[in-house]
């Protein structure tokens, strides 16, 4: 057990409001003249504002699962990408380091705890049932359950031209309503179209924020491991896609290029399977989250129990807490009234290589190879990365 407000070895706590994804839109929003609203955030912590001098357009450009560290073993496949500047160095991905979370995250600019979106998926409270955030829809109104002002709301209220390029299926979605509210939205159909969605959008005004998301990196090292030629050759297509934006960036723009979490790859033999250990089931109502950052809801009146038997069963396999304690840890960031309970009454984070499946009840998620969600570096620690137009150099 560890003290209230600190973590276990091996797991950091985001500074949110120092050096997180969290802190990226601001910083540009800033770099454009049209500063945000971040409450008790200070509004360019990245120091975009003098990174960015000069332009009057800037993309940000997201690939998915593109870990610092990753990037940096892997250099040979991404000439492109590891040759590019590091104004700020390592940036944090917030908790859980997971899609959903991170992309509210950047879309808002504020931590978790702020816009709701707080995990893979989440229960919804009072209603006994599980969100999953990226098959969701409209249900709950994406619009009520993420209610926080978008960065790219406040750039469109400013005057400032704000454009999400990213997959057609996803247009629509409850996540890219929550992340992305008050963008226009551009479907892509592939990389290619990404890239060229990205530089027709940045041609169209002359001045803007462009936003581009790709998620094919994230999907390969899911499936066939971060650990794998599958996804060295797809880290190659990304850094292929990075150089198509850059060779076409307008003289006045700016491309930063960043991620939102990174990913290890997990053995057989470093895996819990929850389905198998029925203490770690007893009491419990709703278990949500993802294999490396899980979230328990117990019975009425089970809460402790449930959090003595994970911490019984766990050890120091995952760092086992309270809600209490981990909205206290800060790993949230400020928790805003009426989202704690969104979080489970125990809460899980792997530590090491270790992950808590679910072969029955989540058969997909388990049979996956590479993972995250979890406080470790290899999940936290992602880029940022910034090119700039020819008459900015």
């Amino acid at each position: 057990m560890t003290a209230a407000g600190s973590l276990p070895p091996g797991l950091t706590r985001p500074a949110y409001g120092t050096a997180t994804l969290a802190d990226v839109l601001p910083g540009v929003a800033a770099a454009l003249g049209a500063p945000v609203d971040r409450g008790d955030l200070p509004p360019d912590p990245l120091g975009l504002t003098a990174a960015l001098s000069g332009a009057r357009r800037v993309a940000v450009l997201l690939v998915d699962g593109l870990g610092a560290h990753l990037l940096r073993a892997h250099a040979a496949h991404a000439p492109v990408l590891a040759g590019l500047a590091t104004p700020v160095g390592d940036l944090a991905a917030p908790c859980p380091s997971t899609t959903p979370v991170s992309l509210t995250t950047l879309g808002t600019g504020v931590p978790p705890g702020g816009h709701g979106v707080l995990g893979f998926v989440t229960a919804v409270p009072g209603e006994d049932r599980t969100l999953n955030h990226v098959q969701w829809a409209d249900d709950p109104d994406p619009a009520l359950w993420q209610s926080r002002p978008t960065v790219f709301e406040q750039l469109a209220v400013a005057g400032v031209p704000v454009t999400a390029v990213a997959p057609y299926a996803y247009r629509g979605s409850g996540l890219s309503t929550a992340a992305y509210r008050g963008a226009g939205y551009s479907g892509t159909v592939g990389a290619g179209d990404l890239a060229a969605l990205v530089l027709q959008s940045l041609a169209a005004a002359p001045t803007g924020l462009v936003y581009g998301y790709t998620p094919e990196l994230d999907l390969t090292g899911h499936v066939r491991g971060v650990d794998s030629e599958s996804w060295r050759l797809q880290l190659a297509l990304a850094d292929r896609l990075v150089e198509q934006v850059v060779a076409g960036l307008p003289g006045d723009a700016a491309l930063l290029v960043t991620a939102d979490h990174g990913m290890l790859d997990v053995p057989p033999y470093t895996r819990v399977d929850l389905d198998e250990e029925p203490e770690l089931l007893d009491g419990v109502a709703l278990l949500a989250g993802e294999p490396r950052a899980r979230y328990v809801h117990a019975v009425p009146g089970a809460a402790d129990d449930v959090l003595d038997a994970w911490r019984g069963v766990l050890g120091d396999r995952a760092w086992v807490t309270s809600r209490e304690e981990a909205v206290a840890s800060g790993v949230f960031g400020a928790v805003d009234d009426g989202l704690a309970a969104r979080i489970g009454d125990v809460v899980a984070l792997a530590r090491g290589p270790w992950a808590m499946t679910a072969g029955v009840s989540e058969p997909g998620p388990s049979r996956l190879v590479g993972y995250h969600g979890s406080l470790t570096d290899a999940e936290l620690a992602i880029p940022l990365l910034l090119a700039r137009g020819s008459a900015l150099h």
